[in-house]
Parts: structure tokens; sequence; C-alpha cells
């Protein structure tokens, strides 16, 4: 049955029909998420006019907690009003991640994935951050250039221990790398939740940083130590200036770690980088470094990840590197990397490269101690990917023009599974990052694709093991639950106490 794409424009959350026995790995529901603001309480406005509180971005990263509960991940922020250049337009809005429902229903032949959002929660420190001061000067186009005045970074709720992270380029201490874990600048893009369910682990791409977050506070509370060969040491507000001032080493300006996974026993975290560092050839070249992090000893290795492939846009067999943006454990050992380019809804123009390939790290070389990887091909260094879902023909499948798939598919998670026609199905959940400009790029979106062990063992997987995370009592439940328990211990104690004389 094919899917009406149409649809989205007139309902928030999409039914679209699939049927159970079609084979492979398939699209079977999609839902939208528009509306404008979130859940985070926040008033007034952002340097570039935005609302404080405007929802949008959510699929730069995707994490699975559990059941239909998913935690959603907008970047810096919206950026994509020109208003600061000397800021790379960015302004101080604050990091946080999005709590969402994504019920998944099947009437008949027909999947419906309805999402809803349920909470809000801002990242903070506990300890001082560093951030941009006030200033002024001309920017914009056009002649003469506009004036701009700015505040000082630092959010007006900031408490004498709550120091809230944001996505503003000057919130740095420029006589530290950018591995400073006190800088105030985050540019979140990688999601996870622990086992436990307590924590998210979040990953950047100004430090690089991958932090350690109270899930139902928001407070930061671990940094992981990550090799100095990922961070520059000559920061700028103005990401093409840390790109001109840092070609030795280091990550590329915004294009640090963009991906994140973690293990299904929930020991191990594995940090992609979207792009090659200077010292691997920068930008375009082929290896990518994955970082493998030890959650309980804070021990790093690293990867190689060859990202030159088969350039779907060629007809004589060509083959080309992409953006890398998102890293998905299947096992222990196997991950799937979503590699893009920018093409599609928000660009103009047709996408092209959207697809999930599958690399395994087992017996990988660990290329902590390589200096610069090779341009050229080295298989005892780096391991590429095999194909094991082409999004963008897939979405072409159901009725997707190539110009309506979002050009930004960044977040990548699985679900919970379903029993269809006596046939377990596992679910995988695909999420856009709108840039907070929905009117040229659309909703944020959530595709949920099906897929057996069978589909898997054809694609080349050798086992698949989801993670399995303990429930969390949202925290309006805690009071209930405390009172309960006291309750208890009051009946305890009654029947324990001796008859009366």
């Amino acid at each position: 049955m094919t899917l009406r794409p149409a649809l989205l424009c007139t309902l928030i959350a999409s039914a679209f029909a699939a049927t159970s026995a079609r084979a492979a790995i398939d699209l079977i529901a999609v839902g939208s998420l528009t509306q404008a603001n979130d859940l985070s309480g926040l008033s007034g406005t952002l340097e570039n006019g935005a609302a404080a509180s405007m929802l949008g971005g959510i699929g730069s990263g995707l994490a699975w907690a559990g059941g239909s509960t998913f935690l959603a991940l907008p970047d810096r922020g919206p950026n994509a009003v020109t208003w600061n250049s000397a800021l790379n337009d960015t302004t101080s809005y604050i990091a946080r991640f999005q709590t969402v429902n994504l019920a998944l229903t099947k009437t008949g032949a027909t999947f419906t994935v309805t999402p809803t959002l349920t909470g809000t929660t801002l990242l903070y420190s506990n300890t001082v951050l560093t951030y941009g001061a006030a200033g002024s000067g001309a920017f914009g186009p056009g002649s003469p250039a506009t004036a701009v005045s700015w505040a000082a970074g630092a959010p007006s709720i900031n408490t004498s221990n709550k120091f809230y992270f944001t996505g503003r380029s000057d919130g740095f201490d420029p006589s530290q790398s950018s591995l400073n874990g006190s800088n105030a600048r985050l540019d979140t893009e990688g999601l996870r939740v622990s086992n436990d369910g307590r924590s998210v682990y979040i990953s950047d791409e100004y430090g690089p940083y991958v932090y350690q977050f109270d899930r139902a506070t928001g407070a930061r509370i671990r940094t992981f130590t990550l090799p100095a060969n990922l961070g520059i040491t000559n920061l700028s507000a103005v990401g093409a200036t840390e790109i001109s001032n840092n070609t030795a080493s280091g990550r590329i300006a915004n294009k640090g770690m963009e991906g994140l996974a973690i293990t299904p026993d929930g020991s191990t975290l594995y940090g992609f980088m979207q792009s090659p560092l200077a010292q691997d050839g920068g930008d375009g070249k082929r290896y990518n470094r994955i970082v493998k992090i030890n959650i309980a000893s804070g021990a790093v290795n690293e990867y190689a990840y060859d990202s030159k492939v088969l350039d779907p846009a060629s007809s004589t067999g060509a083959s080309k590197t992409y953006n890398s943006s998102e890293l998905l454990a299947v096992n222990d050992h196997q991950f799937l990397v979503l590699e893009r380019d920018g093409k599609g809804l928000g660009d103009g123009s047709p996408a092209v490269m959207k697809q999930l390939r599958l690399v395994d790290l087992a017996g990988a070389a660990d290329v902590s101690g390589v200096a610069s990887l090779p341009s050229s091909a080295d298989s005892s260094l780096a391991r590429s990917g095999t194909l094991f879902l082409d999004i963008a023909a897939n979405l072409k499948s159901h009725g997707y023009a190539a110009t309506d798939i979002p050009s930004k598919i960044e977040g990548a998670a699985f679900g919970a599974d379903f029993v269809d026609g006596g046939v377990t199905h596992h679910t995988l959940y695909i999420a856009n990052d709108n840039d907070f400009v929905p009117a040229s790029a659309g909703a944020n979106k959530f595709f949920v694709f099906s897929f057996t062990d069978a589909d898997l063992a054809a694609n080349g997987v050798t086992s698949f093991s989801n993670q399995t995370i303990s429930a969390v009592p949202e925290p309006q439940s805690w009071a209930l639950m405390l009172g309960g328990i006291a309750i208890l211990g009051v009946l305890k104690r009654r029947r324990a106490a001796p008859p009366a004389a």
C-alpha cells in the first residue's frame, strides 16, 4: 500500500499504510511535531528575535528511553537568521533536550505514530561557566552595514549554583583549549540514555565534549576526558576563523562529535566525528575517528572509519565522502553510521544521499597513537561500511519527491518491538533537524521503519540487542511514591505493635 505524504500538510501525526508482509526494512509511519514552543517555561526573546522557548531542530539527536518515550535533541539553537556575523549568528539559546512520546499504533493495515511533547529539560553546570561579553559592531548585508549591539551571553535565569549552557559561539575561555569543560558554549548533537534511565550522555561539536547529565534535573554530573588530538588551541566565535587558525590538528569548526552510540549493556559509549580531523586531512577526506569511552573507567580508544562510499548520483561508479551524522549500536561491535548530503527540503535541491551503513569494529586497529591517518585506502587502519538502509530511496518508493526529503536527517534510535502476524518486528526511528526554520525545512518529523531478525541477517548483522532501560518515575510521581512508602511504613508499625494491655 502506498504512503501518502500529502497527509502531512493537514495532520500533526500522519498515518501511513504498509503491510507487515512487505519485504526487508521498510517505512511504516511518519509523524510530525508542529507546535511553536517547548515546555521550558522560558519567556522573552533571544538576540535574533526568536522566542527563548522556540521548539525546533529536535532531530539533531534521538534516543530511546523505553516504551514509547524518546528524548530528542536540538543543537545550538536558531541561527539561520542573519543578525551578527561576529557570533556566527548564534544566540544564548539554552541547551536542552525534549521528552517526546512517540506512540505507535496500528488500525487494520495502517500504522500511525503520534508525537506528543511531554517535557523540556534545560542543561546546566553547578560550577561557573565562561560566557561571551557584551559588544557592538556593524554587520549584515548592504552598505552601510546594520549597527548591532548585544548583551553578555550569561542567561538571565542563572543562579549562584546553576550556570546554563548556551549555543552562543563566544562562550569560551581563549586561554584554554576547546576541550575546557568550563566553556559555556555547547552545540549538542548526540544523545543516549543510561540503562538505569537516570542519566543522559550528550556529545557536542564545540569541544568536542561528552558530558553526563542528570536526566531529571539537567545538571551536569560528569565530564569525560577526551584525547588532546580532538581539540583545538586557537578558539574563535567565527567558524571560518577557527578553521584557518587551526590547520595542524583537532576537530574542524562545527564538525566535532556529531553522533553518539551506547552499547546495549550500557557500559560503553562510541562518539563519532562528523568530519576528519585537521591532522587527518580535514573536510572531504576519507577517515573519520570513532572514539570509544569506557563509562566506568573513562578509558578512551580511537578507531578509524572509511567514509568514502559509492556516490548514489554517479553514473560511472565514482565514490565520494559525505557528512556523518549519527552512530547507533546494533550490538557491542557493530554500528550503524548515518551518512547524508545536505540536500533536500530546507536546501532547495533534490536529496541524493541519506543512508545507514553497517560497520563492524570487532578486531579493529586502535589508532589512538596514529598522528595522521592516510588519505589513501588502508584497510589495516580503517573499517568501511556496507549499505544497511538507503533512506532516500525508501522514502522515494513511498511517494516522496527528492525535494521533500528533509535535508538534515540526523537522529536515529531503535524503539520497542511489536508483534504482527505472529512475527516480532523491531523498530527504527529517524528524525530530522529542521534548523528552527519550519517554513523552509518543514516540521520536526519522525520516520518509523520496521524490520525483522531475518532482515538484519540479510544485511550482515550478526546479532541484535536493544537496550533494556529501567523505567524512571516522572518528577511529579516521586511525591506520590514517597507518600505511599510512608503510609506502608505506618501500617507496618501498627501491625508490629503489641496489643494494648
